[in-house]
């Protein structure tokens, strides 16, 4: 599988389908920072078992679901949001999509019943790269990139098979990897 694009802030990376890491299998990773310092960005389709209530004890009743964003700092919390227009605050990373934000101001929206969970999603960690590892898993192939999708896909709860849906709206070129198992040894 070979990709002729380059990862970019606000883009997304599709693992390719035979990926053996458990931390990135089938996942679609969305990127909020990619620059010469490396790339940092999170898993949209692992959804853990914890409910944000389990992990902030100041919200508790807030049941949205979060996501495992990767192996770095697993014990830490991030967010990206699509409601600048109530939260104020956060980096745009793509037309719509937002990185971070006050989070106090998130905490008093959530707990006022203002937020829904398709306008917000929480991770559990991220993902990060140093410059030339990412470089260098593109050009063996254990990655696809993508920069055209609509922002709705970030928030969907389908992300079961956010990774089928990612790969065919690249085109024909990739649309017929979906059918490939997981393991080659199956085929």
């Amino acid at each position: 599988m070979i990709s002729n694009n380059q990862p970019k802030t606000g883009g997304l990376l599709i693992s390719e389908p035979f990926m053996i890491d458990p931390n990135f299998k089938r996942s679609v990773v969305l990127l909020t920072e990619h620059g010469e310092e490396g790339t940092v960005g999170y898993v949209l389709n692992q959804k853990s078992n914890l409910l944000l209530k389990d992990v902030l004890n100041e919200c508790p009743d807030a049941v949205f679901p979060v996501y495992y964003g990767g192996p770095v700092a697993s014990d830490t919390l991030h967010y990206i949001h699509k409601r600048n227009d109530l939260i104020h605050s956060g980096i745009e990373i793509k037309k719509d999509i937002f990185w971070g934000g006050n989070f106090e101001t998130i905490k008093i929206l959530i707990n006022s019943n203002q937020l829904a969970d398709d306008e917000i999603r929480f991770f559990m960690g991220y993902s990060g790269w140093g410059h030339d590892q990412l470089k260098n898993e593109i050009r063996e192939n254990s990655w696809i990139t993508g920069d055209k999708f609509n922002s709705d896909i970030v928030f969907v709860a389908n992300e079961e098979d956010l990774w089928k849906e990612v790969i065919i709206s690249l085109g024909p070129k990739y649309a017929h990897i979906v059918n490939f198992p997981e393991n080659p040894m199956w085929n």
